[in-house]
């Protein structure tokens, strides 16, 4: 169905504010990058464990191996 002339005129008039507003939001958009680069933490680098590696937590029950739990079993409580 065709636009109204109303409807082409709204449409218009919202594309010439967003037009006119880019400018000033691309300016705030690159201020926050920086100002987060500047106050943010320092990011570090995890390597990510291979699949072979056995993850234990510190202070866990047994420091031996164990066998993994098979797919959909849930520990006895």
């Amino acid at each position: 169905m065709p636009s109204t002339p109303q409807q082409i005129m709204r449409r218009e008039r919202v594309e010439s504010v967003i037009r006119l507003a880019a400018p000033l939001l691309d300016i705030v958009l690159s201020v926050g990058e920086r100002i987060s680069r500047v106050a943010g933490p320092k990011d570090e680098y995890y390597p990510i464990r291979s699949a072979a590696e056995e993850f234990e937590l510190r202070g866990s029950e047994s420091s031996e191996k164990r066998e993994p739990d098979p797919v959909g079993s849930f520990p006895d409580a």
